[in-house]
C-alpha cells in the first residue's frame, strides 16, 4: 500500500450502512445462503475485533469476527472480509485480517475459524481444519474450513459443529 493512505480503524455502528453497500457489491444476494452469514444471522459481530479499511474517506474494506462455539470451547468467526473490486491485490485484505488477530489475540481469544482458500488465508496463519474434527451446521467444502490458533495447542481437543455463541454479548 506503499502508493496509497490506507486507514485501518475499529468499525463503528456508523459504519454500518457502507459495509452493507459493500457487501452488496462483492458478494451479492447469494450472500444469505451461505452457511457462515446463516451463523452470524441474528448474531451481532463484535465491533471491537471488526474493521473497516478507507483510503480517504472512501471505505474500500471491512473485516468482522462473531463469537461461536464449538462445543463448550470458545472461538471466533473470521468474515465476511472484503475489499472494494478496485482495491485488491495491494494487501488491504491482509492488513484488515492482521489487525483483527492482533486485537482478538491481545483479547485473550485463543481461536478463529473461516470459509476461505487456505493459499490466501494460511499467509496469517490459518490452516485447514482436520476432516470430521469440526464442521459446520450446513454446507461448506471441509476442505476450506480453516482454523488459526492464537495460543498454541487450543486446538487439541476440540472438536464438533461451530454455532453461534449467544453467550457473548457484542460490543
Amino acid at each position: 500500500m506503499s502508493e496509497l493512505a490506507l486507514t485501518i480503524r475499529a468499525e463503528t455502528p456508523d459504519d454500518d450502512a457502507a459495509i452493507e453497500r459493500l457487501h452488496e457489491r462483492t458478494f451479492g444476494p447469494g450472500r444469505y445462503a451461505r452457511t457462515a452469514f446463516r451463523i452470524r444471522e441474528g448474531r451481532g459481530h463484535l465491533l471491537p475485533l471488526s474493521f473497516t479499511a478507507s483510503i480517504g474517506t472512501l471505505l474500500v474494506g471491512s473485516v468482522r469476527l462473531t463469537p461461536v462455539r464449538i462445543g463448550a470451547a470458545p472461538a471466533l468467526l473470521l468474515g465476511p472480509l472484503t475489499v472494494e473490486p478496485p482495491f485488491r491485490s495491494h494487501g488491504i485484505g491482509r492488513s484488515l485480517m492482521e489487525r483483527a488477530l492482533k486485537d482478538a489475540r491481545a483479547q485473550r481469544h485463543k481461536l478463529v475459524f473461516l470459509v476461505g482458500d487456505e493459499p490466501y488465508y494460511g499467509r496469517v496463519g490459518f490452516k485447514r481444519v482436520p476432516k470430521g474434527q469440526v464442521k459446520m451446521p450446513g454446507p461448506v467444502d471441509p476442505a476450506r474450513l480453516l482454523v488459526n490458533e492464537l495460543v498454541a495447542g487450543a486446538f487439541a481437543g476440540i472438536t464438533g459443529t461451530i454455532l453461534p455463541d449467544w453467550d457473548v454479548t457484542p460490543a
